[in-house]
C-alpha cells in the first residue's frame, strides 16, 4: 500500500495547487490512500466548508487539522458531519475527533490527528503521548491494519519522542505545522515511517505562507500589520509511506516535492 501525506494546505492559492497537483501525484506512484493537511486553507485562516470540499475532490481520503482548525465557526457542524474531517484529538472541544477509520474494503485503515504542547500552550492540548496510546489500541481494536499519526506540534524534539513513541506500533507518524520540510525521512529502528515535518502546500515565495514583507518588518521593526496571505507561483510538500500489506508498518518513504 502506498500514502501520500500532504503538508499544511495554506490559503486559496494552496487549494488550487492541490488540486492540481494531488491528482499528478495519485497517478504517477500509484496512491490508494491520501491524507491531508488543512487547517490554514481557508481565506485568512482556519479552513471552511468550502475549502475543505475543494480538498476532499482534489484526492483527499482524510483531512486533519491542527491549531487553526477552531478558527471558523462555519466548520463545526461538517466536524460533527463528516468522519474524515479530524481536528487535534487531544484539544478537548465539542464538535469532532481527531480519529478516523476508514474501510479500504480488504483492509480497515485509521488516522489520528494530535496536537504537541510544547510552544502551543495556548491551544490547551490534553497530554499527547497518553491520546497516542489510547487511540492507537482503539485502531487496534477496530480491526485497523494500517495506522497513521499525523503530530500537529511545533517543536522538532516532541515531535522525534512521539515517532519513537509509537515505532513499531503504527504505520507512520509525520508531523505538521512548521509549514517547513525537513530532510529526514526514514524507517524508524521497529519499521513506522517517520518525518518531522511534510512542509506545506502553498506560495513559494512567502514565509510560511503569509507575505515576506510583513514577517520581515515584524520581526526588524516590530510591525503589528495583519498577515495577508501571498500570492504568486505554488508547491507542494508531501511524504509517500509505501506499507506492508501483511504486518502494517512502513517499508519505504520518499519525499514529495512539485511546482505548480
Amino acid at each position: 500500500m502506498r500514502v501520500l501525506c500532504v503538508g499544511d494546505v495554506c490559503s486559496p492559492a494552496g487549494v488550487s495547487a492541490a488540486l492540481d497537483i494531488i491528482p499528478d501525484i495519485k497517478r504517477e506512484y500509484d496512491i490508494d490512500f491520501t491524507i491531508v493537511n488543512g487547517e490554514n486553507s481557508a481565506e485568512g485562516n482556519g479552513i471552511t466548508p468550502e475549502s475543505a470540499n475543494l480538498i476532499f475532490s482534489a484526492g483527499a481520503d482524510v483531512i486533519t487539522g491542527g491549531n487553526h482548525s477552531f478558527r471558523r465557526k462555519e466548520i463545526y457542524d461538517m466536524l460533527d458531519a463528516n468522519p474524515c474531517l479530524l481536528r487535534p484529538h487531544n484539544i478537548d472541544f465539542e464538535f469532532g475527533s481527531g480519529y478516523a477509520l476508514c474501510d479500504l474494503g480488504k483492509y480497515q485503515i485509521a488516522v489520528i490527528n494530535l496536537s504537541g504542547q510544547v510552544y502551543l500552550e495556548r491551544m490547551k492540548a490534553n497530554n499527547a503521548f497518553e491520546a497516542a496510546e489510547n487511540l492507537v489500541l482503539q485502531a487496534k481494536s477496530d480491526g485497523a491494519r494500517f495506522v497513521f499519526v499525523d503530530f500537529h506540534a511545533e517543536a522538532t524534539s516532541e515531535k522525534r519522542a512521539m515517532g519513537f513513541f509509537l515505532d513499531g506500533k503504527v504505520s507512520a507518524v509525520f508531523g505538521t505545522h512548521t509549514h517547513v520540510q525537513t530532510a529526514d525521512e526514514q524507517i524508524l529502528p521497529c519499521s513506522t515511517g517517520y518525518i518531522t515535518d511534510l512542509g506545506m502546500t502553498g506560495v513559494i515565495d512567502s514565509v510560511l505562507g503569509v507575505k515576506k514583507e510583513i514577517i520581515i518588518n515584524r520581526l526588524k521593526s516590530g510591525g503589528s500589520e495583519k498577515f495577508i496571505q501571498a500570492d504568486g507561483k505554488c508547491m507542494l510538500n508531501g511524504c509517500i509511506f509505501e506499507i506492508d500489506d501483511k504486518t502494517g508498518l512502513a517499508k519505504s518513504a520518499k519525499r514529495v516535492y512539485k511546482e505548480q
